[in-house]
């Protein structure tokens, strides 16, 4: 898997480029993995609502034609597009997600963080009072406060087209959180957001992005 490195750049542009990457490849085009750190920008997925941008003030929203709702991109985050044939791969959308939580999981791991999936809600999860104990979440979540007690350190969102994948998975490293103030995170109101740095751990972006790609590639390496 090519990986690229992308640094600093403009969501739109990079949307706009992996959409054209995707349909311009063949069954022979070797698979990518881009990494990047995009300036501030909300982005509505194919289910996004406008009443779930409260005041995005000067930041901009674009629209996207990845799945889930609003989410925020800024710098101190790293986002990683793994640009695949799901059928080279041998697998099937729903597993695909799977691995790619499980790259995130692994990740957090190595910083000593135990994340969490939630069902019915893509991306991982931190317990905010204990983030590096090892409990498992307790039984269904009350349904009235699916997240409490949470906050999201990572958020998912994908496309495929043809059997190959764009749009991808953005960890929270030492981000100004302010912004997701701004909206319900991917639809939901009053779900908290973290990083990295505001749990106490002092990674750097480059740091992260390295060993989320290095993870991401061992799921998707036939």
């Amino acid at each position: 898997m090519l990986i690229r490195h992308l640094g600093r750049c403009d969501w739109q542009a990079t949307a706009d480029a992996m959409c054209a990457f995707t349909e311009a490849r063949s069954e022979r085009t070797p698979d990518e993995l881009w990494l990047a750190e995009h300036e501030p920008v909300f982005t509505q997925g194919v289910a996004g609502r406008a009443e779930h941008v409260h005041g995005a003030g000067a930041i901009p929203v674009r629209q996207s034609n990845r799945g889930g709702q609003v989410t925020y991109h800024g710098p101190g985050q790293v986002v990683a597009y793994p640009l695949l044939d799901l059928r080279r791969q041998g697998i099937y959308v729903k597993e695909y997600v799977f691995r790619i939580e499980a790259a995130v999981l692994k990740v957090l791991e190595s910083y000593g963080v135990t994340g969490h999936r939630v069902s019915g809600a893509p991306g991982l999860y931190v317990r905010l009072d204990d983030p590096f104990g090892h409990a498992a979440l307790a039984g269904p979540a009350d349904p009235r406060e699916p997240f409490r007690g949470l906050g999201k350190i990572a958020a998912l969102g994908i496309k495929v087209s043809r059997h190959c994948t764009y749009h991808g998975v953005a960890l929270n490293v030492a981000m100004d959180l302010e912004p997701f103030t701004r909206i319900d995170p991917c639809g939901f109101a009053g779900l908290a957001t973290v990083d990295l740095a505001r749990l106490g751990v002092p990674a750097t972006w480059g740091e992260a992005a390295d060993r989320l790609a290095q993870r991401l590639v061992g799921q998707f390496t036939p």
